[in-house]
């Protein structure tokens, strides 16, 4: 299974990225990046990596990977955390990168669970409604679960187990609409497939 963690920091992406994207594109790519990097701040993943390596991870994934050069998909995917996970609200990703690109991190920001509500109930409504997102939305989100589940084996097990039924339900079926994400899916779920026992 080919994973996609090379990158490591924003600093490491720059050179890949001005490589294998067009000039503007790039820029703005690295200013998304940026961006997001001072709204995170010191946020750590659950693995304990600092928050800036998923979106690098995420960024690999979509550019060496899939192949995506969409200045669009690839400004939502650095900034695609940051409603979800910080202050920022979205009207600032508008102001700042286009209402296009806070449309696309809106379809892949779930919502908070309102007080006394059910957060994987919440979560799983959220998964669901991606069905209906459009392709930009979706490569996104395909892309954030790449660099979500390839190392998923740092994990606690019951997590590993939770995470994987997730991705199976509703991240597969999304994946099919994308050669290349359903390609590297179905060869995801091969090297997991003990989890569905």
């Amino acid at each position: 299974m080919r994973t996609f963690t090379s990158w490591k920091t924003a600093q490491g992406a720059e050179t890949a990225l001005a490589d294998l994207l067009p000039q503007e594109t790039f820029h703005e790519v690295r200013g998304a990046l940026a961006f997001a990097a001072e709204q995170h701040g010191d946020q750590l993943r659950p693995t304990g990596d600092p928050y800036v390596a998923h979106l690098v991870e995420a960024l690999e994934t979509a550019v060496a990977g899939a192949g995506i050069v969409d200045r669009d998909v690839l400004v939502a995917l650095a900034l695609h955390d940051v409603v979800e996970d910080t202050p920022c609200p979205i009207s600032s990703i508008a102001d700042r990168f286009g209402e296009r690109v806070a449309e696309l991190v809106g379809w892949v920001t779930k919502p908070q669970t309102p007080t006394g509500g059910d957060k994987r109930e919440v979560k799983r409504a959220y998964l669901r409604s991606l069905a209906s997102a459009p392709d930009q939305a979706v490569l996104v989100k395909l892309a954030d679960r790449v660099s979500n589940v390839q190392e998923l084996h740092r994990m606690p097990e019951d997590f590993q187990r939770r995470y994987h039924r997730e991705t199976v339900d509703f991240i597969l079926p999304l994946a099919q609409r994308e050669p290349w994400f359903a390609d590297w899916f179905e060869t995801w779920r091969k090297a997991w497939r003990e989890l569905e026992a």
